[in-house]
């Protein structure tokens, strides 16, 4: 029984750290918010980070692959874009346009895959030529902001259950329960993390490369559309912003670092990723409660993250052998 936790904690012992992290800050902030921890300030803080955790859902998909998605952030802003087109109107067709965006989402994720793999040409290259391709097709659904939402399917996903719970927490975990435990258990999972360990020792094993890229970045578009789903749901509009697009798609980036997920790919969860998306949206509340000049945030933000990444490089450096990594 021991030696089962022990292996247990080794294998999650990023998501785990994330976790008690985030629960430390969110207890400091909670505890110097001038109005406390009321339903109010927990929803709030909740809707800002559902969307930066799904954000880093759909790019712990890539990383685990050995890649970075650079495209992720223009993804959520086309779908937000989209959104406010279509869903709109009655309840049933709103939930029709939903589905819309979500499949042009998971389009998106599936023309990065297609050009990764039969196009042979980098992750990264790849994402920063198709995320200005997304960027444009937004630009031109919205080239100024505005539109509209269905209001009662937004208030369902951005308000509370019961008066306390908010809502969004009860999207992530949905997403994690529909998404992430079945494509973990699953054997395309499994090939994911294979692939992510070493491509090469997984094509002589007889894993099924391509089809673990293809499916991972697919998820990862359909992941990035329900982040812009949700920018709609929260802002009743719709808004084509580079800035945007490219600060969801770096914070994202530093979410999974700050997750425990190895940059090296093979290695950590999605649900250590939300984790940290959470820890690091807390960071720049305590910032905010603390008087911090909004000057020097970016400053703090960007010092937690390199020691993240620093005390994630510690590990390289003490192994002998890169295999050790996945022992």
């Amino acid at each position: 029984m021991s030696g089962g936790i022990h292996y247990w904690l080794r294998e999650n012992k990023g998501t785990v750290l994330a976790f008690v992290a985030f629960v430390a800050m969110f207890a400091l902030y909670a505890a110097n918010h001038p109005a406390g921890l009321n339903a109010n300030v927990a929803t709030t803080a909740a809707n800002k980070g559902t969307i930066l955790a799904i954000v880093a859902m759909a790019q712990t998909l890539v990383v685990l692959t050995s890649g970075i998605d650079l495209s992720a952030g223009m993804v959520m802003v086309l779908a937000n874009c989209l959104a406010s087109h279509i869903v709109v109107g009655s309840l049933p067709s709103a939930l029709l346009g939903a589905l819309g965006v979500l499949a042009v989402g998971a389009l998106c994720g599936a023309v990065n895959a297609l050009i990764v793999i039969f196009g042979r040409l980098q992750p990264i290259v790849t994402t920063i030529a198709t995320g200005s391709i997304f960027y444009g097709v937004a630009l031109a659904l919205r080239p100024v902001p505005g539109g509209d939402v269905n209001a009662a399917l937004a208030d369902a996903l951005t308000g509370q259950i019961a008066g306390v719970i908010p809502s969004s927490l009860l999207l992530l975990l949905g997403l994690v329960v529909v998404v992430w435990w079945p494509f973990r258990r699953s054997v395309v999972g499994r090939a994911v993390y294979a692939v992510g360990s070493s491509e090469m020792a997984a094509y002589m094993s007889g894993v099924p490369i391509r089809r673990a890229k293809f499916v991972a970045y697919t998820l990862s578009g359909l992941l990035a559309s329900v982040a812009g789903l949700f920018v709609t749901f929260v802002t009743y509009s719709g808004e084509a912003s580079a800035a945007n697009g490219g600060t969801y798609t770096l914070y994202s980036i530093a979410a999974v670092v700050l997750g425990g997920v190895s940059l090296f790919g093979g290695s950590g969860s999605a649900i250590g990723a939300i984790f940290g998306a959470l820890m690091f949206r807390t960071i720049g509340d305590l910032l905010f409660v603390f008087n911090v000049e909004p000057l020097w945030q970016p400053l703090f933000q960007g010092v937690v993250l390199t020691a993240a990444v620093c005390l994630g490089s510690l590990r390289l450096l003490r192994i002998r052998n890169r295999l050790e990594l996945y022992g």
